[in-house]
């Protein structure tokens, strides 16, 4: 989407509150049209902030989750990495065998 991808242009050049704007009517238009937000993009769902690692949010990795911490309004969010982690041990095992 146009809208996200200002957003996070916006964000990066340090003029939060336009891409916190950009996200709010990309999030009402997705709404209305019943699209959902791309994968790829990282949002705070609780204050519409574009999240860029290091500048506005803190990405950690704990067990078999990514902790995404936003800055401004401290929301936490975890998302599992299992998947990731299953391939790299069948990698592992694959190697043994070979």
């Amino acid at each position: 989407m146009k809208l996200l991808s200002l957003a996070e242009e916006e964000a990066r050049a340090d003029r939060m509150e336009r891409g916190r704007r950009y996200v709010q009517l990309a999030t009402k238009i997705g709404m209305r049209t019943n699209t959902p937000m791309p994968r790829g993009f990282m949002y705070c769902r609780s204050c519409l902030l574009p999240l860029i690692p290091g500048k506005n949010c803190r990405v950690r990795l704990r067990s078999n989750r990514v902790v995404t911490h936003c800055l401004e309004c401290d929301a936490i969010y975890r998302n599992p990495y299992l998947r990731e982690k299953k391939e790299k041990i069948e990698c592992r095992v694959d190697r043994r065998e070979s």
